[in-house]
């Protein structure tokens, strides 16, 4: 069984360092297999907030999959936002912004959401898709995780949340090539879900899970969190670990199990005020 580290948000320039030095301390006790950052490093996409980012993610568990978000693009200088978006990450964070992580248990494929020409939303890419069709082909019985910024699916019982764009042109490839999970962040706040109940055309349920803001001051009605999972061919685990009390701590806790339609919430072991979708 793997256990993966889901952190997103961190939004260097908002940070909390009491948050970001708890959040550092509760990594290291988890020693996660992987740890996956969904994006929103920074809070402008300056310099000084990319270097505490990177610097920061030195001092955390590895390996590390990472993606950008849109905050990761600058906003106010117009002339880098469209000529060179994304040089700032490349330099400070990683060369790659659609990486690609595979070992004997797990493959996990990031896809770069932020798109310059737009201010919040992002989307998925003709050529993105075909990359991670190629990818996804051969890679076996791993279990098959993608991560990008922008949600798949929306927070229960909220109407008029803008989702990644061109999800439901990637569904038939989720279908085909057997993926079993989602991850993102973008609003921070967390929840998972069953993607059927905003793609109905899906025949197999894919499990979507959203991390809240892990150290950022932005929170939205939340407390800083991320998601601890642990995962294995049989069971998904997804615990949240929020900040409470001066350090991170369970929150709550669903586990979904696999089963001939794909993944299945289970009441076993679940505990706390689990926001699943559809509920």
């Amino acid at each position: 069984m793997k256990t993966i580290a889901h952190l997103s948000d961190l939004h260097f320039g908002t940070e909390i360092h009491a948050v970001a030095d708890a959040l550092m301390a509760d990594l290291h006790a988890q020693s996660p297999s992987l740890l996956v950052v969904s994006g929103d490093l920074t809070q402008r996409a300056r310099r000084s907030q990319f270097a505490a980012a990177r610097d920061y993610l030195r001092r955390l568990p590895q390996p590390q999959l990472v993606v950008p978000g849109n905050h990761d693009i600058p906003l106010f200088d117009v002339g880098r936002r469209f000529l060179a978006p994304l040089t700032r990450y490349q330099r400070f964070i990683g060369e790659q912004v659609n990486p690609v992580y595979c070992d004997d248990e797990l493959f996990v494929a990031g896809l770069n959401t932020a798109r310059a020409f737009t201010w919040k939303s992002g989307r998925i890419s003709t050529a993105q898709l075909q990359r991670l069709w190629e990818n996804l082909w051969n890679v076996g019985d791993r279990l098959k995780i993608i991560v990008t910024h922008h949600p798949f699916i929306a927070p229960p019982r909220t109407a008029g949340i803008a989702l990644v764009g061109r999800a439901a042109q990637a569904i038939p490839l989720l279908d085909a090539c057997g993926v079993d999970l989602l991850l993102a962040g973008h609003l921070h706040q967390g929840y998972a879900g069953d993607i059927r109940t905003t793609y109905p055309q899906a025949q197999r349920a894919v499990i979507s899970a959203q991390a809240g803001t892990a150290i950022s001051g932005r929170t939205r009605g939340e407390a800083n969190a991320y998601n601890l999972l642990q995962c294995d061919r049989d069971q998904i685990r997804i615990m949240v670990r929020a900040f409470q009390g001066g350090e991170f701590s369970a929150l709550s806790e669903a586990l979904f199990v696999h089963s001939s339609h794909g993944w299945e919430p289970s009441s076993r072991s679940a505990k706390g005020p689990v926001r699943a979708s559809g509920d």
